[in-house]
């Protein structure tokens, strides 16, 4: 198994913000080239899987290797069998999370913002896992906003609260706030994952992207593949 998140001084990682392809074509490669040496595979040979990511709950299940050629459609999670493949998520005060099953060889990648978090991602991502299989799974939850640095207003507060209480929060100055990475861990919990949580607010570290912080900016990643022979 390798897995990791990815900083500032790797690049942007995202296609849709504005940055030159070549450029962006350039720091996936330089991402690829650290993964592959942490797994210790050869980097022509691995597939990366990048999704097209909409705040949804949709899982896209990938099995074959056809699979991972078709053009990707809307989803917020990724699920694979298939050493070699690595799956992206790309976040920039999102949450991402990394999941897998060592004794089965099955890995996921998911990005739970706001929305996906309330519209249940995280449990659809768990549910396609054991679907194929999966029985103990273990996930690694990245760097996002925190929720003293994630604003909104009291309604929606209220309604986030209404369907995830974990996640209501009040921001440094006492305003109404949503703790979307206690809402994740919380939801993980229910499902019986066991979650190692690393910190860092992305709003706060400026070695992280971070949307609230700067507006218009790029994205880093949550990637994780499994090696050769399933591990």
């Amino acid at each position: 198994m390798a897995l990791g998140f990815t900083a500032r001084d790797i690049g942007n990682l995202a296609t849709h913000v504005g940055d030159d392809p070549r450029t962006v074509r350039a720091n996936r490669r330089v991402a690829l080239d650290d993964l592959s040496a942490l797994a210790e595979r050869p980097p022509e040979s691995v597939r990366p899987v990048f999704m097209d990511q909409v705040h949804g709950a949709a899982v896209r299940v990938l099995t074959r290797a056809e699979d991972v050629e078709q053009p990707a459609p809307a989803s917020d999670a990724v699920v694979t069998t298939m050493p070699g493949v690595a799956l992206f998520t790309l976040v920039a005060d999102c949450t991402p999370v990394l999941l897998y099953d060592d004794s089965t060889g099955i890995i996921a990648a998911a990005h739970a913002g706001r929305p996906g978090m309330l519209a249940g991602v995280v449990p659809a991502t768990t549910a396609a896992m054991r679907d194929l299989g999966a029985d103990e799974i273990t996930a690694v939850v990245g760097p996002s906003v925190c929720g003293r640095c994630y604003e909104v207003p009291d309604s929606m507060r209220d309604e986030a609260a209404a369907k995830e209480p974990v996640c209501a929060a009040v921001t440094w100055t006492g305003t109404s706030a949503i703790d979307v990475a206690s809402g994740v861990v919380e939801q993980l919990r229910r499902e019986q994952v066991a979650v190692s949580w690393i910190g860092g607010c992305t709003r706060e570290e400026p070695s992280l992207y971070s949307y609230r912080r700067d507006g218009r900016t790029g994205r880093f990643a949550g990637v994780i593949m499994l090696r050769g022979g399933g591990r």
